[in-house]
C-alpha cells in the first residue's frame, strides 16, 4: 500500500486495478465469511436497523447495489459504477490524516435470495489489511430491515506500523457505512 498526497486520477486508479484483476488473495479463508469469522483473524461484527417492510428494502439492496455504503466523504469505491458480481476488482479509497490510500479488493460471492442481498469482498495485494467484508441487507420475519457489516481481518505489512490508528478507521468505518445506508433507506426523493 502506498500513501499519496492527493487523491489518484481516475485514470490512475483504472490503471492500478487493472494489475489487480487476476492477482491471488492475501488471505487463506476465501468465503469464510458466509459462515461468520474464522479463528486467528480480529472479527468486527456491525448492525442496524434501516427500516420496515418491503419498501424499505428495496431501497436497501437498491443502496447496496450502488455502493453507497461507501458514500462517506473520507472513504469511497471506485469505479463507483461496477456491478456487484463474482469477479469484480474495485479500489476502497480512503483519505486518513490527509493521505490518501488505494485498498484492491475482489468480490467473492454475492448473496441473492428472496429476503436477503449482499456480498463479501476479499482482500488483494497492495491492501492496508487482510481478510474480508460481508455487507448485507436482510428483512427479517418481524417486518424490520436491517444492514450488517462482518468483517474478519489482519493487518498488511504496512498497517502492523500504525495498527492502533487502522483499527480506529475500521470502527469509523463501519458507523459511517451504517449511517451512509441508514440515510439512502430513508432517502425517498434520492
Amino acid at each position: 500500500m502506498t500513501f499519496m498526497l492527493r487523491r489518484p486520477s481516475d485514470a490512475r486508479l483504472r490503471s492500478f486495478l487493472q494489475t489487480r484483476k487476476d492477482a491471488p488473495f492475501t488471505y487463506d479463508d476465501v468465503g469464510a465469511s458466509k459462515a461468520g469469522a474464522p479463528g486467528g483473524y480480529v472479527a468486527d461484527h456491525n448492525r442496524a436497523k434501516l427500516g420496515e417492510g418491503g419498501e424499505a428494502f428495496e431501497r436497501a439492496v437498491e443502496a447496496l447495489r450502488w455502493w453507497r455504503m461507501f458514500d462517506l466523504g473520507w472513504v469511497d469505491i471506485f469505479p463507483p459504477e461496477v456491478p456487484i458480481e463474482v469477479g469484480t476488482v474495485v479500489s476502497v479509497v480512503a483519505r486518513t490524516f490527509g493521505l490518501w490510500s488505494v485498498n484492491p479488493c475482489c468480490v467473492v460471492y454475492v448473496v441473492e435470495e428472496p429476503r436477503r442481498f449482499g456480498f463479501a469482498y476479499g482482500t488483494l495485494p497492495g491492501h492496508a489489511a487482510r481478510g474480508e467484508e460481508r455487507f448485507t441487507v436482510e428483512w427479517r420475519e418481524d417486518g424490520s430491515v436491517h444492514y450488517e457489516i462482518l468483517a474478519f481481518s489482519r493487518p498488511g505489512p504496512v498497517m502492523k506500523l500504525g495498527y492502533p490508528f487502522a483499527r480506529r478507521f475500521q470502527r469509523r468505518f463501519a458507523q459511517d457505512s451504517l449511517r451512509a445506508m441508514a440515510d439512502s433507506v430513508s432517502c425517498v426523493s434520492c
